[in-house]
């Protein structure tokens, strides 16, 4: 099935392999994967994340054979978007947040696709959701959380720029802020001070924007510890270009941080 564009959420595919069963809906973005994705949906087959949660799949249009629907229907995945439009990462969670909220999820956790996260966690998230959290924000550095192999450049950049700019701008202290393993209530995501549906948000400027949004809006916020691993050696895998992409980053952090995507 195809949904045409709208205001706020691009054009996109929709492949709905089994009903809606849960409250809860995981959804991981991706743009060619390959075998990442399917070693991820793997452990969460094995950890039964399917009991907790539906997984949906918003892919950015891949064309490498991860999204083959024979390999995501034995791996649980509950349905496939696919975004025929423009606009990266932003746009893929904008797809899903509007397809969750149709479809009448209470909340919505999201990870990335690329193996490095600790998916058997989400029931953590779950749980948080269920004691009335409406932005939970998945942490490696604080107690029970695991930094593994993660790039010193990564660290510095995190413990000394981005996560003091997020916290100053949220008025809540939070460690880990680039990280997209996080949840979020629907209460959270419809509130009509919030409007994630807008078409500004078309890289990570969403993710930027939902870190702080809550907790200046009185949201009940917190952070819960998750492992992040990355490689021990070979290519690291992220989306992120060294220079473009952190610069990028670093442009969205503080557009964030005036109030630049706060709706008017």
């Amino acid at each position: 099935m195809i949904f045409e564009k709208q205001n706020g959420v691009p054009r996109f595919e929709c492949a709905e392999y089994f009903a809606k069963s849960k409250d809860y809906v995981l959804l991981i973005p991706i743009i060619n994967e390959g075998e990442r994705i399917i070693l991820e949906l793997e452990r969460a087959l094995r950890a039964k994340i399917y009991d907790y949660a539906d997984i949906v799949i918003c892919d950015g249009d891949s064309s490498d054979g991860c999204t083959d629907e024979n390999i995501l229907k034995d791996l649980h995945v509950n349905t496939l978007l696919t975004k025929k439009d423009s606009g990266k990462q932003g746009a893929q969670l904008r797809m899903g947040i509007w397809w969750a909220i149709e479809r009448g999820y209470e909340g919505i956790i999201t990870i990335d696709g690329n193996n490095k996260d600790s998916i058997e966690d989400v029931p953590k998230f779950i749980g948080k959701l269920k004691e009335g959290y409406d932005f939970i924000q998945g942490s490696r550095f604080i107690t029970g959380g695991r930094a593994v192999n993660t790039p010193l450049a990564r660290i510095l950049s995190i413990k000394l720029i981005h996560a003091p700019v997020i916290s100053l701008t949220a008025r809540h202290r939070f460690t880990d802020t680039t990280n997209a393993y996080r949840a979020y209530s629907a209460r959270y995501l419809t509130d009509e001070r919030v409007k994630p549906l807008r078409d500004i948000f078309m890289t990570y400027e969403l993710l930027a924007y939902l870190s702080v949004r809550a907790s200046q809006l009185g949201f009940k916020v917190c952070e819960i510890p998750v492992a992040r691993e990355y490689p021990g050696t070979g290519h690291i895998p992220t989306k992120i270009s060294f220079f473009k992409g952190n610069l990028d980053l670093m442009r969205i952090l503080f557009a964030n941080a005036i109030g630049k995507y706060n709706p008017d």
